[in-house]
């Protein structure tokens, strides 16, 4: 849906996308319903008090009836509005967003490192280990099949970053010495971006990378090619290509 020739939210290429859309179409909704109620009753009370209308009555203080009726309207949106939402996005991480894939499902698994201004990232080869000779490591170039869960695993080289896919509804701080988490899984074949959603120096606007949805099989041609090219550049005593880290 667009609104001219902006569009209203980035296409939703994610598996779970329509659960953080559905939280901003409530909200939208809700909020939308009160303004009117909000407006009308400010409308109707400037035409009804204009000049040469009834004169207003001054309130002096709050009645017990006022008190009660503001607790009551207070109650209907706090609870009518904030509760729903709060509701409804604990439901969404406790059900699906917080349940990271578990070794039994086969995640692709990824580590980023990200750095001013760019995302290196690196796969595992064939043996199935980080920092090993096989690995395929680019930059801000990340590819993931359809359909398959991706697990990024991420540590900053310098200052906060924010690993921000809008496609894929993800957004995750990057930090420096802590491993931070995120995943995602993609419905829908196509590139899209990679962004950093934390100002994190004079260059941040350059901090962009390109995400290739593609098919299982055109993933695994992909990873295998890379892979020999990788092997080929390895070089030992280059110890600063070797920035991947083990985990669990």
């Amino acid at each position: 849906m667009t609104l001219g020739l902006l569009p209203l939210r980035p296409l939703d290429a994610s598996a779970d996308g329509f659960r953080n859309d559905a939280l901003f179409n409530v909200t939208m909704l809700m909020v939308t319903v009160l303004f009117v109620i909000v407006t009308g009753i400010l409308v109707w009370s400037v035409v009804m008090h204009r000049k040469g209308r009834h004169r207003a009555q001054y309130e002096r203080g709050i009645g017990r009836r006022h008190l009660l009726f503001t607790i009551v309207i207070t109650a209907v949106i706090f609870f009518g509005v904030d509760g729903t939402l709060l509701v409804d996005s604990y439901l969404d991480l406790d059900q699906v967003l917080w349940k990271f894939p578990r070794a039994e499902d086969h995640p692709l698994e990824i580590e980023v490192l990200a750095q001013q201004w760019s995302w290196n990232v690196r796969y595992a080869g064939p043996d199935g280990r980080f920092n090993t000779p096989d690995d395929v490591v680019t930059l801000d170039d990340l590819h993931v099949p359809v359909g398959r869960a991706v697990v990024v695993h991420m540590k900053s080289k310098d200052v906060v970053h924010s690993f921000y896919l809008p496609n894929f509804r993800v957004k995750q701080d990057v930090l420096p010495g802590i491993e931070t988490r995120a995943w995602f899984a993609a419905k829908r074949a196509g590139t899209y971006e990679l962004g950093c959603a934390q100002l994190c120096g004079v260059n941040h606007y350059k901090m962009r990378g390109l995400v290739t949805v593609e098919s299982a099989d055109a993933f695994d041609g992909w990873l295998r090619t890379q892979s020999a090219i990788g092997k080929a550049r390895w070089d030992e005593d280059d110890t600063d290509a070797h920035w991947g880290w083990p985990w669990d």
